[in-house]
């Protein structure tokens, strides 16, 4: 293989934990984006097995267009009703006819598209029904492939990238991002849950940081069953923010100061109520590639890739592939190479070209005080690149098992 277009420089700017203002936000398991995003990579996921058991490999799919639609609820203290439910309209392109020997063989894609999707609704949620408060629709454009032709070609053969995109990530994460990013998984953990049942699983976190000072403003859909009246309520709420305040001050010396559903209104009676604990009951949409990046955040301070990860397939899509493998370059020069700050990877693919060797792999360095940037240091970056390029088909086994983080 020729030699890789890896391209390292240094960034002269200031690193972003020591600019003066920064915003950072995750949306949580029950958010309607994050909702589109699974539903769509558990798709993919269902396909790539159905590929893998019939005909030894995964076939191209694309399903990386997910739409939900928010329902119509009535919930109130102690109980509560979805009137309209929430629909979901699963879009993209899959193989669906495969001729093997002269003899068409078709996928049932409809079928593994509504049976994956709510398989992930029962594994996430504990009053969301996939049966009663979800309509499951699917627009799919279908294609065939001649499985003949296809193994003309070597099977050891690098998959060819199938679009000109890029993939962007950074590293390492700073306090406010990890703060952000914890909270929600806190919130959203097995050990809360049996604490506080009473929080829903949509639970959105927006982080701020102005100098020194930290804000977290939280939303959290409370589970009306559970919550008996507006005191039970306001409770509930002054628990979860102290248990954050509890966490944030084991993280960080700054003050932090925590907010909950701050569109609360309990003179009119506005609390933010559910029946099934997520926003979506309630006309709140969502759609794939809107949610947290693969680095589970979406970082306005920092670059990055607008291209959704979950749906693509991970054989030779570089909108998924590119935007992981950056991940794990940045990730690993933040943590083995002596005098780096910050850590910038950018992917860029060309159409047609093997995946495992970008146009340009551009790798932006925030030094330390007094670091220069050495041929040595270079070498030492590039390798990294170089190793975790090497290791690009390995993704597909990853993604398959759920194993890689993806939003």
């Amino acid at each position: 293989m020729a030699k890789r277009n890896i391209v390292v420089e240094a960034l002269k700017q200031t690193p972003v934990e020591e600019q003066y203002v920064e915003f950072v936000e995750r949306k949580g398991l029950g958010h309607p984006d994050y909702i589109a995003d699974s539903i769509a990579e558990r798709y993919s996921v269902a396909l790539c097995h159905e590929y893998m058991n019939s005909f030894g490999r995964v076939l191209h799919h694309n399903v990386d267009k997910v739409l939900v639609v928010g329902g119509q609820a009535n919930p109130k203290y102690g109980g509560g009703e979805v009137i309209t439910p929430i629909y979901v309209l699963i879009s993209g392109r899959v193989t669906s006819e495969v001729r093997v020997n002269g003899e068409t063989r078709i996928i049932p894609v409809g079928r593994i598209a509504i049976e994956s999707a709510k398989r992930w609704i029962k594994e996430s949620f504990r009053f969301l029904d996939p049966e009663q408060h979800i309509i499951i629709d699917f627009r799919i454009g279908r294609g065939s492939v001649d499985l003949v032709g296809v193994f003309d070609k070597s099977i050891e053969e690098i998959p060819r990238a199938n679009d000109t995109s890029f993939g962007v990530s950074f590293a390492p994460l700073d306090t406010l991002e990890k703060l952000v990013y914890k909270t929600e998984r806190m919130l959203n953990s097995k050990d809360f849950k049996e604490k506080y049942p009473e929080v829903g699983e949509d639970v959105k976190v927006m982080g701020v940081r102005i100098g020194k000072k930290i804000s977290l403003t939280i939303a959290a859909a409370m589970v009306a069953r559970l919550v008996p009246d507006k005191d039970h309520y306001i409770s509930v709420k002054e628990e979860v923010a102290d248990k954050v305040a509890d966490m944030a001050v084991k993280m960080t010396d700054m003050p932090v100061e925590v907010f909950i559903n701050t569109a609360d209104d309990m003179k009119r009676g506005i609390v933010y109520l559910t029946v099934t604990g997520t926003s979506a009951e309630q006309g709140d949409d969502g759609e794939t590639g809107r949610g947290n990046r693969v680095n589970g955040l979406i970082t306005p301070s920092r670059p990055m890739s607008l291209e959704a990860t979950a749906g693509k397939n991970p054989v030779s899509h570089v909108g998924k592939l590119y935007n992981v493998v950056a991940k794990r370059i940045a990730d690993r020069i933040s943590a083995e190479v002596r005098g780096v700050k910050e850590a910038y990877v950018k992917l860029l693919s060309q159409i047609g070209k093997p995946i495992d060797n970008p146009y340009i792999s551009n790798i932006q360095l925030v030094l330390e005080r007094g670091v220069r940037l050495t041929n040595g240091l270079k070498n030492e970056v590039q390798q990294i690149a170089d190793e975790e390029l090497d290791k690009i088909l390995n993704l597909l086994d990853e993604c398959m098992k759920c194993e890689v983080e993806l939003f």
